[in-house]
C-alpha cells in the first residue's frame, strides 16, 4: 500500500532482465487450485482482522479506524464497507483482513474478483506481505500489490515494494486503464523468475525478480495475503468526499493457485472426449466452481469422461455453484454419454469416497404420508408421484452415530424449481433442502444430493414438497466419512437448549433478536440453504442485536447464530 516513485537504473534494469528472461515466464502454466474463499458460507476462518490505526495510519497516515464490524458478506461476496462516523478518535471507519499466521505462499498465481467505489479519498487494495515482516520489517520483507485505486482513477496499479542491493527503498509500478466500480478479475502470475499482473487475463505489467536481481530476494519467500479499503492517506491526499460515503468494496472471491509443472498430479482428472481424449485437467480434492473450472482451462459442459483414483468420489453438477442435477463416480467412466451427463458438467467437488454406514429407503415404502400416490416405475417397481406443495412422507430410520451424512434422492420431473425439505418427522429441526429440476419427463431419472448432519439412533425422517411437481422413486442415507458431497449449503441443526427469540415475523427492513449469551457472527439462508447475508452482530448491551434484512427479497428465510448454532426461521415482507 506504499507507492514512490522508482529509481529509474532499477527500472532499467528490471525492463531489461524481463527481456532475458521472458522466454521462460511466457511458457503455459499448469495451474492447481490450492486456497481459496468463495464467500459463499459467510468469511473463512483463515482470515485475521486488524483493528485500529496502526502506527502513523498504517504507516500512509489514513484516516480511518479499521474494525471486523466493517467487514460482512453479502449474496455470497463479501463486503467492505467504509463509512463516515467517529470511532476511536478517527472520523472514519473501514476494514482491513489479512491471511498472515494461517495462510501464506511462495510463488503461484493469486487473484481476486472485485468491484470498488470510486470517489476522492478512497483507496482499496488487494496486496501481500513478506511473512518474515515480524523480524525484519517493511520494506525488507517485501510487498506485491495485486491491485490498488485511489480517488476517481479510472485505473489500477500493480505494485512491487523492496530494499534494494544497496539497502535502499526501492519500488517498481505500472497502471492500466479500467472502469473499477465494474467487477475484475485482478492477477499476479509470480515464479522464481518474475512477477507479472493482469487484469481480466491481460497482461500490462511485469518486473523480473530472477537470481534476486536489484535485491529481489525478498520475493523467494512465503507471502500472505491482504484486503482493505483505506479513506485518505499519502497517496490519494486528504481531501475526502464524504457525500460518496458508507461506500462498499465488494470481493466476490479469492483464489490461489500454484504450478502443477505440466504433469498431471491430482486425484481426479476432466477429459474433454469419451475415451480420454482432448485436453484434460487434473484436480486435488476441494470444491471447483465454474470460474475454478475455467481458471484451469476447462471450458462449460465440455467434459465427455473422467478418471478417479481409488478411495474418492467426484461428484459431477449441471450447473455451477453445485446446483442442478448430479452425478457421483468412484471410479473411472471413459464415456459419460452412458450416464446422459455427457458436456453437461459446470462444476464439481472431489473428495474422499464416502464409508461406512449406508440405508437405501423405497419411496412407497413409508410409514405414514399426506397428499401422494403410487405409480408404476420405469426403473422398476414403484415410485412415490402426484407430489404437490406440502405433501409429506415419513420413514423410520437408525444411523449408527450423530455426525455428517449424504443423502442422495432419485427424483424425476418435467418442471423446474422443485424443492424437497428434509426434516425430522414433525418439523423440527430442518436437515436441508434440495431442489430438483426439470428432468426431461415424469419416469426420466436422475440423482441429487446434499450433506447433512443426523443424530444417531432410531428415528424418524420426513421429506416435504416445499414445492411440488416431482416424482422420488428411493433415497439414500450415507455417512460422509468427513468428505464433501454438498451440492448447496445445508441450513445448520438448531441447539434447543438457547432460548433465542426473534422479532417484527414477518419482517419489513429490521429483525431484531433478544436472548443472546454474547457478540458472535450471524447467516441467514434462503429454503435452498444458500446463504443470502451474514456477518458480525453488534450489540450496546451484549444481549440483543438488529440486523438489516431490508436487502432480502420476499419471502421465508432461516436465521442461525453462531455462539449456540441456534436457527429461527422468519419470514420477509
Amino acid at each position: 500500500m506504499k507507492t514512490l516513485l522508482i529509481n529509474q537504473s532499477i527500472k532499467n534494469t528490471l525492463l531489461l532482465a524481463l527481456g532475458l528472461c521472458s522466454s521462460i515466464f511466457t511458457q503455459a502454466q499448469n495451474w492447481n487450485l490450492v486456497w481459496a474463499d468463495e464467500f459463499t458460507n459467510g468469511i473463512g476462518a483463515d482470515w485475521v482482522f486488524e483493528t485500529g490505526t496502526g502506527s502513523g495510519g498504517w504507516g500512509n497516515n489514513e484516516l480511518q479506524y479499521y474494525r471486523q464490524q466493517n467487514a460482512t458478506v453479502e449474496n455470497g461476496q463479501l463486503v467492505i464497507t467504509a463509512k463516515n462516523e467517529s470511532f476511536g478518535g478517527m472520523n472514519y471507519t473501514s476494514a482491513r483482513m489479512k491471511t498472515q499466521g494461517r495462510k501464506s505462499w511462495k510463488y503461484g498465481k493469486i487473484e481476486a474478483r472485485i468491484a470498488m467505489p470510486s470517489f476522492l479519498g478512497v483507496w482499496p487494495a488487494f496486496w501481500m506481505l513478506g511473512d518474515n515482516i515480524t523480524s525484519v520489517g517493511w520494506p525488507s520483507c517485501g510487498e506485491i500489490d495485486v491491485m490498488e485505486h485511489v480517488n476517481t482513477e479510472a485505473a489500477t496499479h500493480g505494485t512491487i515494494h523492496w530494499q534494494d542491493h544497496n539497502n535502499s527503498y526501492a519500488n517498481y509500478s505500472g497502471s492500466t486503464g479500467t472502469n473499477v466500480t465494474a467487477f475484475h478479475t485482478y492477477a499476479v502470475e509470480w515464479d522464481a523468475n518474475a512477477i507479472k499482473w493482469f487484469l481480466d487475463g491481460n497482461l500490462y505489467h511485469e518486473a523480473s525478480i530472477a537470481g534476486g536481481v536489484n535485491g529481489t530476494s525478498e520475493f523467494h519467500n512465503n507471502f500472505f495475503i491482504l484486503l482493505n479499503m483505506a479513506i485518505g492517506g499519502n497517496w490519494p491526499g486528504f481531501n475526502v468526499d464524504n457525500g460518496a460515503l458508507p461506500a462498499k468494496m465488494y470481493v466476490d472471491y479469492v483464489r490461489v493457485y500454484q504450478s502443477g509443472g505440466g504433469s498431471s498430479n491430482g486425484v481426479a482428472t476432466l477429459f474433454q472426449h469419451c475415451d480420454y481424449g482432448g485436453y484434460s485437467a487434473s484436480l486435488n480434492p476441494g470444491s471447483y466452481t465454474l470460474g475454478q473450472l475455467q481458471a484451469l482451462g476447462v471450458s462449460n459442459d465440455d467434459i465427455s469422461s473422467i478418471q478417479i483414483q481409488s478411495g474418492y468420489q467426484l461428484t459431477m453438477y449441471q450447473h455451477n455453484n453445485f446446483t442442478g442435477n448430479s452425478l457421483v463416480k468412484t471410479s473411472n467412466d471413459n464415456c459419460l454419454v452412458n450416464e446422459g451427463f455427457n458436456d453437461n458438467i459446470s462444476s464439481v467437488i472431489v473428495a474422499q469416497a464416502s464409508s461406512g454406514w449406508s440405508a437405501t429407503i423405497e419411496a412407497e415404502n413409508w410409514t405414514v404420508q399426506s397428499g401422494t400416490q403410487t405409480e408404476a416405475c420405469s426403473e422398476g417397481g414403484q415410485n412415490v408421484g402426484w407430489i404437490d406443495t406440502n405433501d409429506w412422507m415419513v420413514w423410520d430410520i437408525n444411523p449408527p452415530s450423530s455426525g455428517a451424512y449424504t443423502v442422495e434422492y432419485r427424483v424425476s420431473s418435467p418442471n423446474s424449481n422443485g424443492m424437497i425439505q428434509l426434516e425430522k418427522a414433525g418439523g423440527s429441526p430442518v436437515y436441508g433442502t434440495k431442489s430438483v429440476q426439470n428432468t426431461g419427463g415424469w419416469q426420466n431419472w436422475t440423482t441429487v444430493a446434499h450433506t447433512i448432519s443426523l443424530s444417531g439412533g432410531q428415528q424418524q425422517i420426513a421429506i416435504k414438497a416445499l414445492t411440488g411437481g416431482w416424482n422420488i422413486n428411493w433415497f439414500k442415507i450415507t455417512s460422509a466419512g468427513g468428505s464433501r458431497v454438498v451440492s448447496e449449503p445445508s441450513v445448520p441443526e438448531p441447539t434447543p437448549e438457547i432460548s433465542l427469540s426473534i422479532f417484527p415475523n414477518p419482517a419489513s427492513n429490521l429483525l431484531n433478536i433478544k436472548g443472546l449469551k454474547g457478540l458472535g457472527n450471524y447467516q441467514i439462508y434462503d429454503l435452498s440453504g444458500k446463504t443470502v447475508l451474514g456477518g458480525i452482530l453488534s450489540s450496546e448491551d451484549g444481549l440483543s442485536s438488529t440486523i438489516d434484512v431490508s436487502s432480502l427479497n420476499t419471502g421465508s428465510y432461516f436465521l442461525v447464530e453462531s455462539l449456540s448454532n441456534t436457527k429461527m426461521r422468519f419470514i420477509k415482507k
